[in-house]
């Protein structure tokens, strides 16, 4: 299974607003330290703000923070919410399916078996655990806190 840009964009961003707790963090700070287009990062940030992920203020001030405690957010649903109904292969497309196996497609089902087995390994972890007490992060995310 291939995750798309827009999810592991929002994952690296989720995790840098955890990893700075407690202030307003901005886009141009992200996309530096995340290595990410300020115009992708934009559309993200839209996105997990109109879903309650991240609380943003406009200004010379601004910036965003997270929404919900870290402990709250699930990765599972994180995904589902920015993937969408993507299908994970040609049979599962409501459009431009032409494979004539479909209707006796016994992989169609092992693959829908396997994607939710993917989603729910997700739904165990919340963002505080991909970011608690991990020093190696905290060093890529905040390499001046590190240094003092």
């Amino acid at each position: 299974m291939r995750i798309t840009k827009r999810t592991n964009i929002a994952i690296r961003l989720l995790m840098y607003c955890a990893t700075h707790e407690g202030r307003l963090v901005t886009k141009a700070e992200i996309a530096e330290c995340c290595n990410i287009s300020e115009n992708h990062l934009a559309q993200v940030i839209n996105q997990l703000s109109q879903l309650s992920y991240l609380r943003t203020q406009r200004g010379r001030n601004g910036g965003m923070t997270l929404a919900r405690r870290a402990d709250q957010i699930r990765i599972g649903e994180v995904f589902r919410l920015i993937e969408g109904g993507l299908p994970i292969a040609e049979c599962f497309a409501d459009a431009d399916n032409s494979c004539p196996l479909v209707d006796a497609c016994r992989f169609r089902i092992a693959l829908a078996d396997a994607a939710q087995a993917f989603y729910a390994s997700l739904d165990e972890i919340t963002l505080e655990s991909l970011v608690c007490d991990n020093v190696d992060l905290m060093k890529i995310m905040n390499p001046v806190a590190c240094t003092r």
